[in-house]
């Protein structure tokens, strides 16, 4: 039985509870939940929901490319936003936030997320390589 690696990467925010950023389970990458906090620690509960939304598809991303996925690795995002009305200007941003990549998606619509924020973004990729090279892997847990 393969052993699951934490993936962490300094470009998106440390978690801030009990939690990795990501764990690769063999070719499988599960990226926990995302929200707009700029990889220092910075909130941005204050800002548009269009810069809260580049920023949590952002960290996203970069914990993705730490585990050496890019944008078509991912099969599943899940999304949940602040008020169905964000829909569109969700869409808008995460269309081009990931190009031609077109995973399957669910955009969940909540009356309110932890902190004020208006949006947190999760994925699954699947990687065509086992293990990510470098730092940005733990090792086995």
């Amino acid at each position: 039985m393969s052993k699951s690696i934490t993936v962490n990467t300094d470009r998106a925010p440390s978690p801030a509870g009990h939690y990795a950023q990501a764990k690769l389970a063999g070719q499988h990458l599960y990226i926990s939940g995302q929200l707009p906090i700029r990889p220092g620690g910075e909130p941005l509960a204050d800002d548009s929901f269009e810069t809260q939304t580049r920023q949590a598809i952002d960290n996203m991303l970069a914990v993705l490319e730490a585990a050496g996925g890019t944008p078509a690795d991912l099969v599943r995002v899940t999304a949940y936003i602040v008020g169905v009305s964000n829909w569109p200007r969700f869409n808008q941003v995460y269309a081009a936030r990931l190009g031609n990549a077109r995973p399957a998606r669910t955009v969940v619509p909540v009356p309110e997320l932890h902190y004020g924020y208006h949006i947190e973004v999760d994925a699954i990729a699947v990687l065509a390589q086992s293990a990510p090279a470098g730092p940005a892997a733990n090792g086995p847990e």
